[in-house]
């Protein structure tokens, strides 16, 4: 068996594999600017960039799903980052020789991600990194997103892999709270769109990477 008896390595989306912080950005700021608000600093949005919609409106409007106006609000970036969600999102630096040292070794990979179908099928359609990925589980695939364990499960069924034999990898603490729920190991990946005040440490994490190929590093661990 390869390194610590791992089969089947599954990633979460965005912050993990794809930098798609400026898209994102770009759709909610074209939202200010169309109401006649001044643009933001990319970076403003880069640290809420995994949260999706939910964290670009509010930086972008100071707004909450809870606030009245959101839904609208909602289904405007959506449509609008549907528009430009391919001009610059790209692999992190790194992820694809990780992606390729995995499968020298012959591991399977996949992504398991919240980001709807709608956008995750076209976005990796579009990038040669995801020809070779085994699993792709979206954010409707199942009828739970994240941190339920529902969509691991389901990547699971489709690599035919036991939790034993798998690990998850994400940016999030979502990601380690549905990896451990469904049996995995998880790895939380610190490269991403992690601000300074994210407690990696107390998240439910087997280990903290800070660059992607330090993942090959743990499987190779005693």
């Amino acid at each position: 068996m390869p390194s610590r008896g791992v089969r089947c390595v599954l990633f979460d989306l965005d912050g993990t594999l794809l930098d798609s912080a400026t898209d994102l950005g770009h759709a909610a700021d074209d939202m200010r600017r169309a109401r006649g608000l001044p643009s933001l600093a990319p970076e403003q949005y880069r640290s809420s960039a995994g949260s999706g919609a939910r964290g670009m409106l509010k930086v972008a409007f100071g707004l909450a799903p809870a606030d009245p106006g959101y839904g609208d609000l909602r289904d405007e970036f959506l449509l609008r980052y549907e528009q430009v969600m391919t001009q610059t999102t790209r692999p992190f630096d790194g992820v694809e020789r990780l992606v390729q040292a995995l499968r020298e070794r012959g591991l399977d990979w996949g992504v398991v991600t919240n980001k709807a179908a709608r956008f995750t099928l076209p976005l990796t359609a579009s990038l040669p990194l995801f020809a070779s990925a085994r699993v792709m589980v979206c954010g409707d695939t199942t009828p739970h997103l994240k941190p339920h364990p529902a969509s691991l499960i389901e990547a699971m069924r489709q690599a035919s892999a036991a939790p034993a034999h798998c690990i998850y990898v994400g940016d999030d603490e979502r990601d380690m709270q549905a990896g451990k729920a469904a049996g995995l190991r998880t790895v939380a990946a610190r490269y991403g769109y992690l601000g300074a005040q994210a407690r990696v440490d107390a998240w439910p994490a087997d280990a903290v990477i800070d660059q992607p190929i330090e993942l090959l590093n743990w499987l190779d661990s005693a």
